[in-house]
């Protein structure tokens, strides 16, 4: 009887925890799930590598999304992660020099149309640096051209539209590394 319960108690003990990973060696495909990167990850395109120094996880209804800003020179880009039902994957790039505002069903920007998608209205949770408040509302408008390549407008808390033109990438095209 003694042997029975001592054999129970060993099979219920929980399996060892697996070896550390080293998170910079090499990687044969892209590692790591877009959908988890957060604040402090870093971004391997390949020729490139930057690091996420904020993220927004966005929501409209019951739906969810996120966007994480990455660290670069000269101006503000960011990366979009969304299942719609398929994983979506965006690289924004900032443009404050586009001084619109979201209107009509098809919009034209530097000799390109682009058509209204999608818009709404939501709410915003802020991880890392981002440059807003830790939570808040958001809307957005999304258009896009014939040739795939996008145009989106989003303002924060009722202040005002900011543009960005971004285009839509492959998993794969990155490797991501995980922060601490």
């Amino acid at each position: 009887m003694l042997y029975n319960q001592r054999a129970k108690a060993q099979q219920k003990q929980a399996p060892a925890p697996a070896a550390p990973a080293d998170p910079f060696a090499d990687a044969t495909e892209t590692e790591g799930d877009p959908r988890g990167i957060k604040a402090s990850d870093m971004i391997d395109w390949g020729n490139e590598r930057t690091w996420i120094r904020g993220s927004l996880r966005l929501s409209e209804g019951g739906y969810v999304w996120a966007e994480h800003f990455l660290e670069v020179e000269g101006g503000r880009r960011w990366l979009s992660v969304e299942e719609d039902p398929d994983l979506q994957l965006s690289l924004w790039n900032a443009r404050p020099d586009l001084d619109l505002v979201p209107q009509g069903k098809v919009m034209e920007v530097e000799g390109t149309k682009y058509e209204l998608q999608e818009k709404g209205s939501g709410s915003y949770r802020s991880e890392g640096t981002t440059g807003l408040k830790p939570e808040g509302g958001l809307d957005y408008v999304d258009y896009e051209a014939e040739d795939g390549s996008l145009l989106a407008f989003e303002r924060f808390d009722h202040g005002s539209w900011e543009a960005s033109t971004g285009s839509k990438i492959m998993p794969g095209t990155f490797t991501i590394y995980p922060g601490s």
